[in-house]
């Protein structure tokens, strides 16, 4: 893997607009960074995409064993939410995407960071801006990305004839992943109906989530996180809705820290997990302190030969913690950078890649393209 320093296009802010990215910079800043890219060998993308069919299959085991053994409270599950989470997965309801998030260590060997398994974005960057870039800046190269075919084929095999999208109305971020992901269904052939999370109501009479136009929504791509769901007050009426959910409830299992110790325990000594416990001193002198519950890097701190050497505020204080080995990487020009490996109806089929002078990835680290020879 090398870091590369481009010229970026004439004109890309107006370039990566029409290709459906609004939300390209923040406070001046670009958040489309095509000043930087990443090469890699074919060999290097091998590896990855063997890995990160690897961890989905690793991660479908620790879901049948956290049901198995009840294991909820290692993953933040309540007791009462068990029975929906326990018939999610035993139907095996259709799941579309997840993102592992990892690095390359100073070995070459790919490390899983955590598992994106609920309400993964920058797929927009991933799937569509990145493959134009590559086409007018590196032509003849490749790039480890089959992510819009692979989503529409998704679509198509799930069998669906209508699904209602809806994200909060305050994140552009997540407005345009759900508007990418509305595209490929209607390409797809599926009737798509769009909505913003706060305009879901409920119709006593047909016992039913229905949407604005008192249509009930039997099946819902939300970009809202299930731990989030579970405790707003329509809660106890979703496993009686009717309502089938993309991401299904099964995805709870996995969208939590607490799925990485699971992991280590089922998988010891794995070449391409790193160790994670429930108490620092387990973990050795430096790791890095996750909650059960975090996004955008919030409240994740390192502790580095036992002295902490970065932490991000944030909201997730009372969700528990769990503590994973630190992966033995190096900057790249001062930059760290976070492989994004995407998942599409359980197959490998893409990558994006997020990096920052922070050592925690957050909402503004910026997202550069790759290629690989």
């Amino acid at each position: 893997m090398k870091r590369h320093r481009l010229p970026p296009r004439i004109g890309w802010q107006q370039t990566v607009e029409s290709q459906g990215l609004l939300w390209h910079s923040q406070d001046g800043r670009p958040y489309w960074d095509e000043t930087v890219a990443y090469s890699f060998t074919a060999e290097e993308i091998d590896s990855l995409e063997e890995c990160a069919a690897e961890w989905y299959r690793m991660c479908l085991e620790a879901a049948e064993q956290i049901v198995r053994q009840g294991w909820w409270r290692d993953v933040g599950i309540s007791a009462t939410d068990a029975p929906l989470i326990t018939r999610s997965w035993e139907a095996q309801e259709f799941s579309l995407y997840g993102r592992f998030d990892a690095v390359i260590d100073e070995s070459g060997q790919p490390r899983l960071l955590e598992y994106n398994a609920d309400t993964p974005t920058s797929l927009l960057e991933a799937a569509v801006v990145q493959w134009h870039w590559l086409e007018a800046v590196k032509p003849g190269r490749d790039q480890f990305n089959s992510l819009h075919e692979r989503l529409i084929a998704a679509w198509r095999r799930s069998g669906l004839q209508r699904v209602h999208f809806a994200s909060v109305s305050d994140s552009p971020e997540d407005e345009m992943t759900v508007v990418y992901l509305q595209d490929t269904a209607l390409q797809a052939g599926l009737e798509c109906v769009a909505l913003p999370m706060e305009k879901i109501g409920w119709n006593t009479e047909l016992n039913a989530f229905v949407d604005q136009e008192e249509e009930p929504m039997h099946t819902l791509f939300k970009l809202y996180p299930w731990e989030a769901m579970i405790r707003e007050q329509f809660a106890a009426r979703i496993p009686h809705s009717g309502t089938h959910f993309i991401e299904p409830p099964w995805k709870l299992l996995l969208s939590n820290k607490g799925l990485l110790k699971i992991l280590w325990e089922l998988f010891p000594d794995h070449p391409s997990l790193l160790p994670a416990f429930d108490t620092p001193g387990a973990a050795g002198l430096s790791y890095v302190k996750k909650p059960v519950h975090s996004r955008e890097g919030a409240n994740i701190s390192i502790v580095e030969n036992g002295r902490e050497v970065a932490s991000e505020p944030g909201p997730y204080m009372d969700s528990g913690y769990i503590y994973q080995a630190l992966a033995d990487t190096k900057p790249l020009d001062d930059m760290w950078p976070v492989l994004g490996l995407w998942i599409i109806d359980g197959e490998a089929a893409g990558m994006g890649i997020r990096e920052d002078s922070r050592r925690i990835t957050g909402n503004l680290s910026r997202f550069v393209p790759h290629w690989f020879e």
